[in-house]
């Protein structure tokens, strides 16, 4: 009990970075809106230029309704329809995780 008002208290008062290192990145699917204003994100990515060291491995769908398993992403035009928004990041050590984008739908996901 006490630690999770600890870890809540935490959150509150250090940056997002510190409570977003707990996110499960496979559980990030479906529609995805791209967010222009870091604080208006649900995340903050970093893409990644080589597969290894990326946490997920992403594969945008053309249609939303196959955006249904780990590492799918439907990119989306309106944020109120989106499952999640993410902030492009430039620095690394400032975004939540990373990704590598995948051209082969079978290879995307987690570890």
């Amino acid at each position: 009990m006490f630690s999770s008002i600890f870890l809540t208290l935490l959150c509150f008062f250090i940056t997002d970075n510190v409570c977003a290192q707990n996110v499960d990145v496979c559980k990030i699917y479906g529609s995805v809106y791209l967010e222009k204003t870091k604080a208006f994100a649900d995340y903050s990515v970093y893409i990644e230029e080589t597969e290894a060291f990326a946490d997920l491995v992403v594969y945008k769908e053309d249609s939303e309704i196959f955006a249904d398993k780990s590492g799918l992403w439907y990119l989306i035009e309106q944020k109120a329809f989106a499952d999640y928004s993410i902030y492009i990041e430039q620095t690394k050590a400032f975004a939540d995780f990373s990704v590598y984008y995948i051209d082969v739908e079978s290879f995307a996901g987690c570890d």
